[in-house]
């Protein structure tokens, strides 16, 4: 089975997406980050939900989402990226091995994909080039840019 989990700061607001790129933008947009959690398993769910929220999510600072669909509305467009198959991602390591660790987890993992969602919200062109070109490194990440729902 396959569940999708992500994972957004609560009391964080939206920032100036100017900070994100070397050269400012002419438009007028803000984004928020996100980091998603794309788990193959099998046994209990609600063992792996469990794990989930007492692991990668503070309970206090940040939301989950659980399921496919974004965690925010009205975007101009997402950029979500990660490490390439074969790079070293510490954080998946981390967790991997944390949950090699507990005695009797519920459920086996199988997969595990860690990628970070920027959503960029206002009113600008869609300049998703920029932000790949600002944002991912080209030897160790892969990316794709999602449509807005605006």
């Amino acid at each position: 089975m396959r569940e999708t989990f992500e994972i957004s700061d609560r009391f964080i607001e939206a920032g100036d997406a100017n900070e994100l790129l070397y050269e400012p933008l002419r438009g007028d947009l803000s984004f928020r980050r996100t980091r998603r959690y794309e788990i193959d398993f099998e046994g209990e769910e609600n063992n792996l939900v469990s794990f989930v929220e007492k692991t990668l999510k503070d309970s206090i600072s940040q939301e989950l989402n659980r399921g496919e669909d974004s965690a925010f509305e009205s975007f101009v467009f997402a950029l979500e990226y990660g490490m390439k198959p074969g790079a070293l991602d510490l954080e998946k390591e981390a967790i991997l091995s944390y949950h090699r660790g507990i005695e009797n987890p519920g459920f086996e993992l199988k997969e595990l994909n860690i990628r970070q969602r920027i959503y960029l919200f206002g009113d600008g062109a869609n300049e998703s080039d920029r932000f790949i070109r600002d944002i991912c490194n080209y030897a160790i990440h892969n990316w794709s840019v999602i449509p807005g729902e605006k």
